[in-house]
């Protein structure tokens, strides 16, 4: 071998993990290297080109609040945007944009390479130099040795990587790049825990063979209504694209049962558990059989490009099979596939072996990110690369390490399920998983993080007066509108007829009446004008804070509550086998899982209440025992 570069950090991957751990780690100040398989897929897309979504838009803010890329990159090559449920309350309110991906990839690449501190490699890592139980160093395909501190793994689906389409199976990554085996071999060796999971991609196909008056449109967002996903973007935004929508049909769905022998899903081949949340359409067929028709999104590649993508088709089934089935769809009858679909095999980590932090248990300083830790999305992927990077440097650093507890952010919700509860199938996030969510909105990400991202070192002083710019004018605008009265006569005159009867006969201030049903802060301002430098979105947030306020407060006081939990240390050592008043099963499970504090415990399946309250009286008694000492 022969030794080539000294690093504090280094992250295996470039894809939305690996840029963001990489970025992460360089700007906190650490010598850093990313290697990837090749530079021409930095920022990759080798699903569905798009950022955002339902929960996802969340974890994109919250990036972006703790200073990270993928927001910004976001906005800078979207293509169309829309809010998705606006017609629902506004904790489920979700970003949604359509990317053009090879943009992305040079905006990303281009960021990197800007990026301080930051050096990037063409190489495939094959090794890892573990000695006395931490990293050390990385070993190349072409016996190149760099030392370092501390490694973040984020292969997404290279590591093991095997690809399927129909019978034809081989080892290979997404859009024609290798499989890093060799990888997947040393860390089985050094007894890191895998797992095989799957997932899949629908066909490219050509723009001209799509009949799009058969189908139905789905335009973005009125300009006026754009919103953007990073807190430090202020210029116009503008939707450059339809989207449209097919469906699949009973003949479709025929042309799936007669092959389904066929699908490697099927016949045995695919070993791999696949994403409960994004199912093949064979599985869609098989599982909801009485359904007659399913979804499928057209969505533009690139504004420079004639491939679309088919959003709702992935699958595994023959190429000849592929075209069959999607030229029975209504305005797929000449359909081009220019990119067959696939499905894929690879090797992920069992993240309950990881520490809150990402941190392995096995190997010190090994750090974990995206599908590796047994997630599926690049909004997952980058939120935990962000995560990871900046303790990989904090360690390298000499510096504590940052742990996020659920009550604070999609995040931390995100990895606390991760490392407490695990995954059995591939990991995707959403609404539904937050209890907090009302507090826990997209619109408030900057005031629950950009603090701790100041704190921990992400956070520069111009993002850092933005945000402080934003909190003394929302300050401002709510003591306004809590003391401003309203005429009701002035109101009256401006109001849409279906408000009027909600106003009532009593006036009040203006956070008095932005509670009463139809009454937004637009229409009040139209009376009372608005408040400096207060910005449509701004205004949405305030608007949304006040009028549940009730129901924020009660979840501030649950939240409360929990923290005391929270706050509640278990050391690294403690041990459980002679609580014989906790049941053998909690036991076997907390010695595994190792929870950091009695909350996360609390949270692992297979604790009940009982045990809990045990072990709480045994913390005390620990406690009081090391005091005495």
């Amino acid at each position: 071998m022969d030794f080539l570069g000294n690093y504090d950090v280094v992250v295996v991957g470039a894809g939305h993990a690996g840029i963001e751990a990489a970025h992460a780690a360089a700007m906190l100040g650490a010598k850093t290297a990313v290697f990837t398989l090749t530079l021409d897929f930095i920022g990759n897309m080798p699903c569905n080109p798009s950022i955002g979504g339902t929960a996802k838009g969340h974890l994109v803010r919250e990036i972006d609040a703790l200073g990270g890329l993928m927001g910004i990159a976001a906005d800078a090559t979207f293509l169309q945007s829309r809010m998705l449920n606006r017609g629902k309350g506004p904790a489920v309110h979700s970003l949604r944009v359509q990317t053009d991906r090879k943009r992305y990839h040079m905006w990303m690449k281009h960021a990197l390479e800007l990026t301080p501190n930051l050096e990037i490699h063409q190489a495939e890592i094959v090794r890892l130099d573990v000695q006395d139980g931490h990293v050390c160093g990385v070993v190349t395909a072409l016996g190149g040795y760099y030392s370092c501190k501390c490694v973040v793994i984020a292969t997404g689906t290279a590591l093991g990587g095997r690809i399927f389409v129909g019978e034809t199976h081989y080892d290979g990554g997404p859009d024609g790049t290798h499989a890093a085996t060799a990888l997947t071999k040393d860390l089985t060796a050094h007894g890191v825990p895998l797992r095989r999971f799957k997932t899949g991609t629908p066909a490219r196909v050509h723009r001209r063979s799509i009949d799009f008056s058969k189908l139905d449109c789905q335009p973005g967002d009125p300009d006026e209504l754009l919103q953007p996903f990073s807190f430090m973007t202020h210029k116009p935004m503008h939707n450059k694209v339809d989207c449209y929508i097919a469906y699949t049909n009973p003949e479709t769905h025929k042309v799936i049962l007669d092959n389904l022998s066929r699908s490697p899903l099927y016949g045995g081949d695919i070993q791999g558990v696949g994403p409960r949340y994004c199912p093949s359409i064979e599985d869609k067929v098989v599982r909801f059989k009485g359904k007659e028709r399913h979804p499928v999104f057209v969505e533009p590649c690139g504004e420079d490009t004639e491939e679309m993508y088919l959003q709702g088709m992935s699958s595994s089934l023959p190429e000849a099979v592929q075209n069959a089935m999607y030229r029975t769809i209504k305005g797929f009858e000449n359909l081009e596939i220019m990119r067959p679909a696939y499905a894929i095999e690879y090797d992920c980590v069992d993240p309950t072996s990881m520490l809150p932090t990402l941190e392995s248990k096995v190997i010190g300083g090994m750090y974990g990110a995206g599908q590796f830790n047994g997630t599926s999305g690049y909004e997952e992927a980058a939120a935990q690369g962000l995560l990871a990077g900046l303790n990989a440097a904090r360690q390298a650093l000499g510096k504590s390490e940052l742990v996020l507890a659920r009550h604070t952010s999609y995040l931390g919700t995100l990895v606390d399920d991760l490392v407490t509860k695990g995954v059995m199938d591939p990991y995707r996030m959403m609404t539904s998983r937050s209890e907090y969510r009302l507090s826990l909105r997209q619109d408030n990400a900057d005031e629950r993080l950009t603090p701790i991202g100041r704190e921990y070192g992400l956070v520069d002083d111009t993002r850092w007066a933005a945000f402080t710019h934003d909190m003394e004018v929302k300050k401002a605008e709510l003591h306004r509108l809590e003391t401003t009265k309203v005429p009701l006569a002035e109101l009256r005159t401006v109001a849409p007829p279906e408000v009027l009867e909600t106003l009532g006969e009593s006036g009040g201030t203006a956070a008095e009446l932005l509670k009463r049903p139809g009454v937004h802060y637009e229409l009040l301002a139209k009376v009372i004008g608005r408040g400096q430098d207060v910005s449509a979105a701004m205004a949405l947030r305030i608007e949304t804070e006040i009028r549940y306020a009730g129901y924020i407060a009660r979840e501030q006081r649950a939240i409360h509550e929990v923290q005391r939990h929270e706050n509640v240390v278990i050391p690294d050592d403690f041990d459980y086998a002679p609580l014989e008043t906790v049941t053998l099963e909690a036991r076997e499970k907390l010695a595994k899982i190792r929870p950091r504090t009695l909350a996360q415990a609390g949270r692992i399946p297979g604790v009940n209440p009982s045990d809990l309250a045990q072990l709480s009286i045994a913390l005390m008694k620990a406690g009081k025992t090391a005091a005495a000492e």
